[in-house]
């Protein structure tokens, strides 16, 4: 049997902070000793000899649970480092993504691959999915993987031959998380078709509006059709609990009914305060960006997700396009005194295992895998020193 122990650090429990000492023994928590009591606020409080409250500080060095993302587009960053440039090996593509999850406190991650695409684009991201989901399987085949990685299969609603693309996968255990997803000029995320333009720019206005034009048409003709023959395809998989449907860029109360009726249980990155509170009403789980945390706002233009954790309307913390957002997100919202720690870091743990239907993990507490993070905070940030799953050092 191989013990591990991790001492005075801060641990960052379900219920608040306290100081204290976690043993692992092969791969499990089997002892969480605590020297003080755990404290709940929206900062930690440091205390004196008496035991009085003094200043509250968030630099020094706390215990995480791992952190569970759900959607990261960041392995399509490895594999397509510029818009018409793909990387050879997809293998070295997927261990690349790999290391930088772990050195972010990423311990369980949902490889987020778009199925489908737009036209005019220079690289068919139709055939990257297979591509990657082989070399995830041979990379934990080979036993060089350092965290645990599922796979999210993005589809792209306009798509007119993404059924082609997508059914070869739909039987595959390897996905378990699919979202349906519209991009079309107008609609969800980008319905202010204004801020589209200003995202992509163009030195061709006439190229940039006929392109614009040419993807209303396709979405017109061919979004509603996927969407309603992927979810009748998909059905028996999301009854069975093997697959969890997730819709993106709800921006109205109509789209979250239409993702009610769907039998999805995700809402990704409402778009509108309006859209979050009928997810929530609705009893989805929101999954917020937290670039948008860390930049105080949409890139796009749609809400920001600190008005909805202050309007109790965030469920959950992913990471999207910067695998480090998801940490400095927690501790911003800390900091700045809109959630507790413990609250934050639920967000972003256990929270999403939860709704995945993972219970052996997201929490510091006996029994559970030991997928824990040890976090300096320096100056404001946190900085990883290191990244633990099952009781192994990865990071």
């Amino acid at each position: 049997m191989t013990t591990t122990s991790f001492d005075k650090l801060r641990l960052v429990l379900p219920d608040g902070v306290a100081n204290g000492r976690v043993v692992v023994d092969d791969g499990l928590i089997t002892a969480v000793e605590l020297l003080d009591a755990p404290i709940n606020e929206c900062s930690p409080t440091e205390t004196d000899a008496t035991g009085a409250a003094a200043t509250r500080l968030l630099d020094g060095d706390y215990l995480l649970p791992g952190l569970v993302e759900l959607h990261t587009d960041n392995v399509e960053r490895h594999l397509l480092p510029r818009p018409s440039a793909r990387w050879p090996n997809p293998f070295a593509a997927v261990l690349a993504h790999d290391a930088e999850v772990a050195a972010a406190g990423i311990t369980t991650v949902y490889d987020s691959m778009r199925i489908g695409e737009h036209e005019g684009e220079p690289i068919s991201r139709r055939e990257l999915f297979p591509l990657v989901a082989d070399a995830v399987n041979a990379a934990r085949k080979a036993g060089v993987l350092r965290v645990d990685h599922r796979l999210h299969a993005r589809c792209e609603l306009p798509d007119p031959k993404l059924l082609a693309a997508l059914d070869p996968l739909l039987d595959d255990p390897a996905v378990t998380l699919l979202s349906l997803m519209d991009h079309t000029p107008g609609q969800r995320q980008w319905r202010d078709v204004d801020a589209l333009r200003r995202h992509h720019g163009s030195e061709n206005e006439a190229a940039r509006e006929q392109a614009i034009a040419e993807r209303i048409a396709t979405g017109q003709r061919h979004v509603d059709e996927n969407r309603q023959r992927i979810v009748a395809r998909v059905r028996e998989r999301v009854e069975a609990g093997t697959l969890m449907l997730a819709s993106h860029d709800d921006t109205t109360a109509d789209h979250v009914a239409e993702a009610v009726r769907d039998a999805i249980g995700i809402a990704e990155f409402p778009c509108t305060e309006v859209a979050a509170r009928a997810a929530i009403e609705s009893g989805l789980f929101t999954l917020g960006g937290a670039p948008n945390v860390v930049r105080g706002g949409s890139h796009s233009g749609n809400v920001a997700m600190r008005q909805l954790v202050r309007t109790g309307l965030l469920t959950g913390l992913s990471s999207d396009y910067v695998p480090a957002s998801t940490l400095q997100a927690v501790f911003l919202l800390a900091s700045q005194g809109e959630l507790s720690i413990a609250d934050a870091v639920t967000l972003a743990s256990r929270a999403p295992a939860e709704r995945m239907g993972i219970d052996d993990r997201g929490r510091i507490a006996v029994g559970l895998r030991a997928d824990l993070v040890h976090v300096s905070v320096v100056s404001g940030t946190p900085v990883v020193r290191a990244t633990h799953v099952a009781g192994q050092r990865v990071a």
